[in-house]
């Protein structure tokens, strides 16, 4: 009988000429909006900077070169179920103990590309400053919808979902234990892995803890939590229209973003800014080449659409679901520029927290930001895991 188990194959992607040369047709075709006189950023996008980005995008951004780059990394597809998953998986590099595998999950607006900086830092720490004991072995994958992995065909996967889907991938990669660390919707699948996996999940790492939601008492809540609350509505109601858009119609907006390379920079350029610690220049936390590295991948895949729509899966998950702690060990390294920074009694009231951190800088893109300072977060964290995942 043959063997029925998923085999990965090696994924080599090459964006076709054609593909590029029509990207800068449409770049180079831009129709612009207006905006209020030294209106920058306070509206959203600043017109004159994405003017200039779109300029670099059309004329002197390399696509190749940074295909060619993220080719270094050992890519793969393998089918779970009815999708093709996207992952990259790299081996630790000369260990000098027992080696940690590690799952990463990237959020929104990203893919893999949130963590290509940080993989070597992981996979050879002692090539980079670290001792080799901590190395690990780290496999990223491209949630279902995002980057080269396929989108569901009808009713979109949410954060539990796509927890148990890299819960088999590690298994048909041969670790039956592992690390989940994640930021962003990444978060909310590296906690359901915990919740839903704590045989196989030996700890889990977050750099958030998403956006809280409580069916209890509030007088039940600690000070700190309650005036948490306060400011995370606060920020919803001057920060949120992207997440209700995505929540409720992502489908509208998918029109225009597919469409037009500029308005997708629009929409994912103005998040690198406002989340990042870039003290208002997001060229501060992020080079052009960057920033149009992971806007292009969305280009190319065409996948702003079905990125958006898991934030309408994940808006039905049931409220019970929300209420579970996580009970494997648990640590938040909660960087200066995140979004929303959760008060100690929340994460305790949730999560079997054994370590907070509060990392000198960085912000929500962590791992592209401060790849160095997040890669000694999970190091640390994980340490006295090592043995159990063996």
């Amino acid at each position: 009988m043959p063997d029925a188990s998923p085999r990965p194959e090696p994924f080599h992607p090459q964006a076709a000429p054609a593909a590029l040369e029509d990207l800068r047709t449409r770049l180079r075709a831009t129709r612009w909006p207006d905006a209020p006189q030294d209106a920058g950023w306070s509206l959203g996008t600043d017109v004159g900077y994405l003017r200039e980005l779109v300029g670099y995008w059309a004329d002197q951004f390399d696509w190749p070169g940074q295909e060619a780059a993220l080719g270094r990394l050992p890519r793969f597809r393998v089918r779970l179920g009815d999708l093709r998953i996207h992952f990259a998986h790299v081996r630790a590099v000369a260990p000098a103990g027992p080696v940690l595998p590690l799952v990463l999950s990237h959020g929104w607006p990203d893919s893999f590309w949130r963590y290509a900086k940080v993989i070597p830092l992981l996979t050879d720490p002692g090539a980079h400053g670290g001792d080799p004991a901590d190395a690990f072995d780290v496999v990223v994958p491209d949630m279902p919808g995002y980057g080269y992995s396929d989108a569901p065909a009808g009713r979109e996967l949410n954060s539990i979902a796509v927890a148990g889907l890299w819960a088999e991938l590690m298994d048909v990669l041969g670790y039956p234990r592992f690390g989940a660390a994640g930021g962003d919707i990444g978060s909310h699948v590296s906690r359901y892995l915990g919740l839903d996996h704590p045989d196989r999940v030996v700890a889990v790492h977050r750099t958030d803890a998403g956006v809280p939601v409580y069916t209890g008492d509030p007088a039940d809540l600690a000070p700190q939590e309650r005036a948490w609350f306060e400011e995370i509505a606060a920020w919803g109601a001057a920060e949120g229209a992207y997440a209700a858009m995505h929540r409720t119609k992502p489908q509208t907006a998918a029109f225009g973003l597919t469409d037009s390379p500029a308005g997708l920079a629009a929409w994912i350029v103005e998040k690198l800014r406002g989340w990042s610690d870039c003290g208002g220049d997001v060229e501060r936390s992020f080079t052009k080449d960057e920033i149009l590295t992971n806007v292009t991948l969305y280009w190319l895949t065409a996948t702003i659409g079905s990125s958006m729509r898991m934030y309408h899966a994940n808006a039905a998950i049931p409220l019970a679901q929300h209420a579970r702690r996580v009970e494997v060990p648990s640590g938040f390294s909660l960087f200066p520029g995140e979004i929303v920074r959760p008060p100690r009694a929340w994460l305790e009231r949730t999560a079997n927290v054994v370590r907070v951190t509060e990392p000198p800088r960085g912000g929500h893109f962590a791992p592209v930001e401060e790849p160095e300072l997040y890669a000694e977060e999970l190091r640390a964290f994980f340490r006295p895991y090592r043995a159990a995942a063996g």
